[in-house]
């Protein structure tokens, strides 16, 4: 997949595309019915299956003071869309000039002039241009102009009639539920970032910890989790269970919030390197301790719980670019 930044960059046989618009936070089983459907329509018609995304996120550009709320920053979300077999993936860069386009002119000059789309495919409550006055039914009224094919994805019903969000994956990760959060992804969800050095404290009681500052991820609920932890082994990750700490550390009078990520039964040096951490089941919330021996003696029983929901679960050998759900 080509990751794109301007149209400059577009070359003549990626125009005339199939093109799927959205900001695709997540990239849940909505995202991919969306996406799916491009990819396709493209392969129907022999044409480019492209995928338009835009950062930053315009809520963050709208509210930057607002609290970290991304479920896939960037390199996290070309992840996920290049699996689903998309071409191209067009980064808009969205900034204050973006923000003052109408409908009528991102149609005329991104849309049009930029991609040259072939077919435009959106959500069924997608919106866009300034003011959010763009949807699907000016789309739908230009196409039936000959301007470009549209199609308009109906939405996509989880077990129960619940309609596939981002905001509800966050409802659920806030609230402690990530494999209810993975049946609405379809994959585990995942924070990664490079290894940070700690307080080392973990190293003297027995359960070194690889720390992991959050960023611009939605923090989750304070707690431990059972978690699959990937090491980027450059091209590849090597995937391992683990036990892991999202929190304060209260005990530690800490007020910035990590996570703090302890391999099952590994001793590696995970220094500067890159760690995928996919959150599988909520083990118990954070809370403080008395002393070191009484968390000692709480993380074990943690690491021990772990090992027997990650037991329970049916990964792969080779999960490849996800953590794969096969038992949600």
């Amino acid at each position: 997949m080509r990751l794109i930044r301007h149209c400059g960059e577009l070359t003549d046989d990626l125009k005339g595309c199939v093109v799927a618009l959205g900001n695709f936070d997540g990239v849940h089983k909505g995202h991919q019915a969306v996406i799916l459907t491009a990819k396709r329509i493209a392969d129907e018609l022999g044409a480019a299956c492209a995928v338009m995304t835009f950062e930053p996120h315009p809520r963050a550009f709208f509210n930057p003071a607002q609290p970290p709320f991304r479920l896939t920053p960037l390199r996290v979300k070309a992840r996920l869309i290049e699996t689903l077999g998309v071409d191209v993936l067009f980064m808009q860069h969205f900034d204050q000039a973006f923000a003052e386009m109408t409908a009528i002119e991102f149609i005329g000059s991104v849309l049009g002039g930029c991609l040259g789309a072939r077919h435009v495919v959106v959500g069924y409550d997608y919106v866009f241009g300034k003011g959010r006055k763009g949807t699907g039914a000016l789309l739908q009224k230009l196409a039936a102009e000959g301007a470009f094919g549209f199609t308009s994805v109906p939405p996509e019903m989880a077990l129960g009639g619940e309609t596939y969000s981002s905001t509800r994956v966050r409802e659920c990760l806030v609230s402690g539920r990530p494999a209810d959060a993975a049946r609405l992804l379809g994959h585990y969800w995942e924070i990664e970032g490079r290894v940070e050095h700690g307080d080392q404290r973990g190293r003297t009681i027995g359960f070194p910890t690889a720390n992991i500052a959050m960023g611009e991820y939605q923090s989750p609920a304070k707690g431990v989790y059972a978690v699959r932890a990937g090491i980027d082994m450059g091209g590849d990750t090597h995937w391992l269970d683990g036990v892991a700490n999202f929190g304060s550390r209260p005990t530690f009078d800490k007020q910035d919030q990590i996570l703090e990520v302890h391999l099952l039964d590994q001793n590696i040096d995970l220094y500067g390197r890159h760690l995928r951490v996919a959150l599988v089941d909520f083990i118990r919330p954070e809370r403080k301790f008395a002393g070191l021996d009484e968390l000692k003696a709480q993380i074990a029983q943690d690491a021990a719980q772990a090992r027997t929901l990650l037991a329970a679960r049916h990964f792969p050998e080779c999960p490849g670019p996800l953590v794969a759900v096969t038992d949600l």
